[in-house]
């Protein structure tokens, strides 16, 4: 006697975005971005953190060291060797925290898109959205504040991130660094501190530099693919 075995009922493919599946896959994916964010915020401020620590603890010890030693020519190569530490330290610390940025960014994307799918399962949750709905950078941007359009100020707002706190950190060590080696090449003190003031505005420019084109690549590589309508849209001429 042979038993007949119940065929397994065969899952269709999702085939429109009306399908009850589509909001459990996107609920889904929402909420593991929104995680990747967390952890991504989580690692900057722990990065950072350590940075502060290590330069705070390095300035120490270049204080027990002026104790021990006159603030001559030992103790200045003493002070580069540290300071050099620092520097790299720091801008280590700040590629990281840029590239936690970036994973930040490309969460927001993300989430765009996703909200984006939403209006259009729901069209009637569309005006209760505050958070972007279209995956253009001008439109995901808008979840970090209000950005001015000019340049001074977006520059600005950049160092007041703790992304820009950093660098302005960095660069006041790559500065004070400059200073002592053009100390231990024979320079006097005046032209030396103007020497180091050059070294950290180029340094500064410098990173600004790299999170800048670091942006660029990262939005060459997500094109928007829900951007938002022209507010002026070009009409065909008539006839």
């Amino acid at each position: 006697m042979s038993l007949d075995r119940p065929q397994p009922t065969p899952v269709l493919p999702i085939m429109s975005i009306d399908d009850p599946r589509v909001i459990q896959i996107l609920s889904t994916e929402h909420w593991s971005l929104l995680g990747a964010r967390s952890l991504a915020y989580n690692e900057a401020f722990v990065r950072a953190g350590m940075f502060l620590t290590f330069l705070s603890t390095s300035f120490v010890a270049l204080a027990l060291v002026a104790q021990a030693m006159s603030f001559g020519r030992d103790f200045l190569s003493v002070a580069a060797v540290a300071l050099e530490y620092d520097l790299i330290v720091g801008v280590t610390t700040y590629l990281r925290m840029n590239g936690a940025n970036l994973d930040d960014l490309r969460a927001n994307h993300g989430m765009a898109r996703i909200r984006h799918a939403y209006t259009q399962i729901t069209p009637i949750v569309t005006p209760y959205f505050t958070t972007p709905t279209h995956d253009d950078i001008d439109a995901v941007t808008t979840v970090y504040g209000p950005i001015s359009d000019r340049l001074a100020g977006q520059f600005l707002y950049g160092l007041s991130t703790s992304n820009g706190m950093i660098g302005l950190i960095v660069s006041m060590v790559g500065g004070v660094l400059t200073t002592v080696v053009a100390m231990l090449f024979g320079l006097d003190g005046g032209a030396s501190i103007w020497i180091g003031v050059v070294g950290g505005l180029v340094a500064l420019a410098g990173l600004f530099a790299l999170t800048f084109a670091a942006i660029t690549r990262e939005q060459a590589r997500i094109p928007a693919l829900v951007p938002t309508p022209s507010a002026d849209p070009v009409t065909a001429p008539e006839g």
